[in-house]
């Protein structure tokens, strides 16, 4: 009985932990994606050549790619 109230202990713990990693990358991406549309509001590319800046829906998806794989949570420590 006790061991079993350790384990759901533990469980929830990690969960939490997982949680606040997950969490992080998530506003990481929110920050990406304004970044990016930003970045098309103010730089962009007028002439429609550019593939990534051309477009407002690209540049945002761009900016929450890389705000999410410069945050997401690796396993190393």
């Amino acid at each position: 009985m006790v061991s079993h109230k350790i384990e759901l202990i533990m469980k929830r713990e990690n969960s939490e932990k997982r949680l606040i990693q997950y969490a992080g990358t998530a506003a990481a991406i929110i920050i990406g994606a304004i970044a990016g549309f930003a970045y098309w509001y103010f730089i962009g590319c007028s002439s429609g050549t550019c593939p990534i800046t051309s477009s407002p829906w690209s540049s945002t998806l761009w900016g929450a790619a890389i705000g999410g794989a410069l945050f997401f949570p690796n396993k190393s420590k």
